[in-house]
């Protein structure tokens, strides 16, 4: 026991903390390096071909990626101004917390599965075909190409910047509205005196992160690009490795992609953006709102649009879902082991995701405890960043550079389920650390001097202290992992086989074999399953807060 005059001594549960976060950035270092050392190894054996590939494809193809994401984020963005003004501008009205919990559903829906729910709308035998060929007096070609990609990251990224806006505008003081009631502001006042100041200084944010999620879309461009003329780069490495067996091609390809990744996120981090997307809503405040009926007409109409065009692809993906098979589709041996394998696989990388997301958020603590007042060290800024670093390198990437170092060890497929668990897990990290390091922080807070008074530490602090107060954020990081891995389709599109196939490989290859019925509800119990894992991580969000 310590006594007041005897200074109290740090014990070997510093040293244990510190070692675990260093075994988990060496876990990231390992992952990540090795796909470069994948990438360098072939360059150095084939450097002229390398060279060459730098083309006029290539800058075709970074051309094509570049101008698809500004397109998107346009699309995407300027919209979701005038629909999160018209929800901040009516505060109180029937069925408004259910349009923002319906606009939190794309964050939790599959890349693959909002594609089948934009084609079963738009696409060439989709429910709005014969509208659409009525009004252009010939047969509707459907949605593939650029039109395809447009709307479907319009469909992503329109709740999630509305989401943003919305929050940014929730947060202005009561006391201006009150100001401006008093004042008689009307709406264009009020938008130029008070609104737009609050969403000028978010929108940089917001933009940013829709470009590089739209910069970064892979699985979107795969399923609904539609040919050489709309490929981005991260679809093209695929089709050099997968289709054309060209590593010169992927590798240069790579290299791009990569120099495009950290220039957005460079700019991301200047812009004070978070690369996680957080999108939670305060709750919304009683304000002096008056609003004029035209104002009001405009308001519902772009919120009604909104709605119409988010739910669309959700209804369309049900209702096609539902014309399907289920039963025989349920009872497919084919199903069965993909679903088996899609659950042992999420399941284990999420576990993974968690204990090393765990082992950073304690030793970052450690260190900065340990630190005191001075300057922070390279240890506790890798443990605080290093795994915010791996957005950088997106999952095809890692993917890519490790299919071209395992091809001179043996059978590539054959690597599959450690390739999917590792990545995936380290893909969710950022995410993870973000819901955990709140909890644990706050706790050390308040238990940190206790404990080192009593020499608490290793597994009985972990089980006595931490736990405790880790629990509820560790199950909704789980369940958001979890999601996010089971709807995966970047990693396993290069290593999975006729062996080794998860949900979204299955449906990848019913769609590409026009078994567009079977297609269609897998599509429907992939989304169920991740909404249901996505009900849990909010649940528990919930219960924490």
């Amino acid at each position: 026991m310590a006594f007041r005059d005897e200074p109290v001594r740090r014990t070997a549960s510093f040293d244990g903390r510190v070692a675990a976060g260093a075994f988990a950035l060496a876990a990231i270092a390992f992952l990540v390096g090795g796909a470069f050392a994948g990438l360098m190894v072939e360059a150095a054996g084939n450097w002229r071909g390398a060279l060459s590939a730098f083309d006029l494809y290539l800058v075709r193809v970074a051309r094509f990626t570049l101008w698809q994401a500004l397109l998107s984020t346009l699309l995407s963005v300027v919209p979701a101004i005038f629909v999160a003004r018209a929800l901040a501008r009516h505060p109180r009205f029937f069925g408004r917390s259910f349009i923002l919990q319906l606009f939190a559903v794309p964050l939790a829906l599959p890349a693959i599965v909002a594609a089948l729910g934009v084609l079963a709308l738009y696409g060439r035998a989709g429910y709005f075909a014969p509208v659409f060929s009525g009004l252009a007096q010939e047969r509707w070609p459907g949605i593939y190409g650029l039109s395809g990609i447009l709307v479907a990251h319009v469909f992503f990224n329109l709740p999630l910047a509305t989401r943003l806006l919305l929050a940014a505008l929730e947060n202005i003081a009561a006391d201006q509205w009150r100001l401006s009631a008093q004042l008689g502001m009307g709406a264009r006042a009020s938008f130029r005196f008070i609104e737009w100041p609050v969403l000028r200084a978010a929108l940089p944010g917001v933009a940013g992160l829709v470009f590089m999620l739209c910069a970064t879309s892979f699985t979107i461009v795969l399923t609904l690009g539609g040919g050489p003329r709309a490929t981005t780069l991260e679809v093209a490495i695929y089709q050099a490795l997968r289709f054309d067996f060209d590593p010169a091609r992927a590798i240069a390809l790579t290299l791009t992609q990569i120099a495009l990744t950290a220039l957005i996120v460079t700019a991301l981090a200047r812009l004070g953006a978070s690369v996680t997307g957080d999108a939670s809503l305060p709750a919304s405040p009683r304000r002096a709102l008056f609003p004029s009926n035209p104002e009001r007409l405009f308001n519902s109409a772009a919120i009604l649009a909104a709605l119409a065009f988010v739910a669309g692809p959700m209804l369309a993906t049900v209702l096609a879902g539902l014309e399907s098979e289920l039963s025989r589709l349920a009872r497919e041996a084919a199903f069965l082991a993909a679903l088996r394998t899609s659950l042992i696989f999420s399941a284990s990388s999420a576990a993974l995701c968690l204990l090393l997301s765990i082992a950073l958020v304690m030793a970052r603590r450690a260190l900065e405890i340990r630190r005191g007042g001075r300057s922070i060290g390279a240890l506790e800024q890798m443990t605080d960043t290093g795994a915010m670093l791996v957005l950088i390198v997106p999952p095809i990437i890692i993917g890519a550079g490790w299919f071209i170092l395992l091809r001179h060890l043996g059978d590539v497929f054959a690597f599959a389920p450690v390739m999917v668990i590792t990545v995936n897990a380290l893909m969710a990290m950022p995410f993870a650390i973000r819901m955990l390091r709140p909890a644990h922080d706050a706790a050390s807070a308040r238990h940190e001097k206790l404990c080192l008074a009593l020499g608490i530490g290793g597994w009985n602090r972990l089980r006595l202290v931490d736990w405790p107060s880790l629990r509820a954020p560790a199950g909704t990081a789980f369940a958001f992992a979890m999601a996010l891995s089971l709807g995966d389709l970047g990693v396993i599109a290069l290593f999975g086989s006729d062996q080794v196939q998860t949900l979204p490989y299955l449906l990848l290859q019913r769609m590409g074999s026009y078994r567009t019925a079977d297609a269609a509800g897998l599509a429907l119990f992939l989304g169920l399953l991740c909404m249901a894992l996505m009900f849990l991580a909010g649940r528990w969000g919930k219960e924490r807060a």
